[in-house]
């Protein structure tokens, strides 16, 4: 695997911060206790913004489920929330460093709600400590960690969920077999949509303050330790590459697996292809905000539509694409579907209303974790490890197209997905888009990415570009936060 290096590691700063003895490959794995069906089940969660308290919320009223420790390395949200359960009389332990989390062995199973740089490395260490796993989207940061927790998940016999709740939804589970059998004859394209309003994070003129109540080192972890060049130290990490991946991995990767999850797809697509750029935003944001990204599934293609202004300058309101803003249009021999999370209807080519698929948004999917940890069955999850892989993978892809693209006028992209009808189509919506948002392209240009094939065996790239490409399946990490190459 070629793995070129794109920034050198900040060995100075990591090697004054490593704690030694707690890289992850010294860590050894513990035995978790035997969980019985009638036994609680012990967890923890780890991040505790909004995510996590929506986390916090729906496992406590999980029957047999027992919150016993918060972890955040802000304390100002730690003890927000520690201080609720206080208030109930309940216990909980508090943590701002994970891995002295992971010694606890009155906890079964941690639940990751990170930026996604920490995906990886909290899920191996916390798959070699003898716990069971629930892990926010995009299951990883980069291609090659995905594989390290599959990996991770398999060898330590571990019960490791991806948080995409959408394959919960008591709407597209009935949805999912309806399209298997056939009702609507083949499907002929999937089409998945976010189009989630987004306002501009800003722009700094220099290093900003870190938060006196954050450990900053431990926010940073496997990301090289820099000064923070943004306003707002949460959650807008989600548009720096250092510690997320975009929209694409932030919402996209709930509608590109509800997508690959109806088509059938168990693999990775063969080759992909991205248009993108971040415009009408000028603010310090590296990801984009506008994308259009293309899967080459053979015979049935998935495109990905990212949009994050607002329908037409001046009007806070998102656009829509046939009903949606955020789901999934699968186009059939026979009909459609349209919808998403909550569920949906099938059309018929004429446009008439079949059947209603409605859905709960996939609020139990916490509750068929649990299921799963007592069954201790794989097959019982419905967001195993490995399924959340393929679909980051995918989300990926897209992203290292991008991020290997050009800036070019409207004119050279239009002639580079000539031969794609699909894509074309795409492109001159997203081109009236920004238009009425009043986006100068002659100003603001879009990137047009290579189109990349991949191996989906060795999971690398090939080709023309694979060796530029192969740049990005893997990061440098910053001791003594190190993603192990055998887990």
């Amino acid at each position: 695997m070629s793995r070129l290096k794109r920034r050198d590691l900040i060995r100075n700063i990591s090697a004054a911060v490593a704690y030694a003895g707690l890289g992850s490959a010294s860590r050894a794995a513990t035995s978790s206790k035997i969980i019985g069906a009638n036994d609680d089940i012990r967890i923890a969660i780890v991040g505790l913004r909004k995510k996590g308290k929506e986390h916090i919320n729906i496992f406590g009223k999980v029957p047999g489920v027992r919150i016993v420790a918060l972890c955040d390395v802000d304390t100002k949200f730690l003890d927000v929330e520690a201080a609720k359960f206080k208030a109930r009389n309940q216990n909980v332990t508090k943590y701002v460093d994970y891995r002295k989390l992971l010694d606890d062995k009155d906890i079964d199973a941690v639940i990751i709600v990170t930026p996604d740089h920490w995906h990886a490395l909290m899920t191996v260490w916390a798959c070699q400590a003898g716990k069971d796993v629930y892990v926010e989207k995009p299951l990883s940061h980069n291609i090659w960690e995905g594989r390290k927790m599959v990996e991770g998940a398999r060898k330590y016999k571990r019960i490791v969920q991806t948080g995409s709740q959408d394959r919960s939804d008591t709407g597209l589970i009935p949805l999912v077999e309806y399209i298997r059998l056939g009702n609507m004859g083949k499907i002929k394209l999937v089409r998945a949509i976010s189009y989630y309003l987004r306002e501009s994070i800003g722009r700094v003129n220099g290093p900003q303050p870190i938060p006196a109540t954050v450990d900053y080192n431990l926010f940073q972890g496997p990301a090289p330790l820099v000064p923070l060049m943004r306003k707002n130290l949460h959650y807008d990490w989600h548009w720096f590459w250092d510690t997320g991946t975009g929209e694409i991995g932030n919402m996209g990767a709930h509608n590109i697996d509800e997508s690959r999850w109806a088509m059938g797809r168990k693999d990775v697509a063969p080759g992909a292809i991205s248009i993108a750029g971040r415009v009408g935003m000028n603010d310090d944001g590296q990801t984009p905000n506008t994308q259009i990204a293309f899967f080459d599934y053979k015979p049935a293609p998935l495109i990905y539509e990212v949009r994050g202004l607002r329908r037409r300058k001046n009007l806070r309101a998102e656009g829509h694409y046939m009903g949606t803003n955020f789901g999934m249009i699968i186009y059939c021999e026979e009909g459609r579907f349209t919808g998403g999370r909550g569920g949906g209807w099938v059309y018929d080519n004429n446009g008439k209303k079949i059947k209603q698929f409605p859905g709960d948004g996939g609020y139990g999917h916490q509750a068929n974790f649990i299921q799963a940890m007592r069954s201790r069955k794989v097959s019982d999850l419905r967001a195993d490890v490995l399924e959340g892989h393929i679909s980051a993978t995918l989300c990926h892809m897209a992203n290292i197209s991008y991020r290997l693209g050009r800036k070019e006028n409207a004119d050279k992209i239009r002639q580079t997905v000539a031969s794609n009808d699909i894509m074309t189509e795409a492109f001159e919506r997203c081109l009236d888009h920004l238009k009425a948002n009043e986006v100068d392209i002659q100003k603001e240009p879009l990137t047009i990415g290579p189109y990349l094939t991949f191996d989906k065996q060795r999971e690398e790239f090939t080709g023309e570009f694979g060796e530029m490409a192969n740049m990005y399946l893997h990061r440098n990490y910053r001791e003594p936060y190190i993603v192990p190459d055998q887990v």
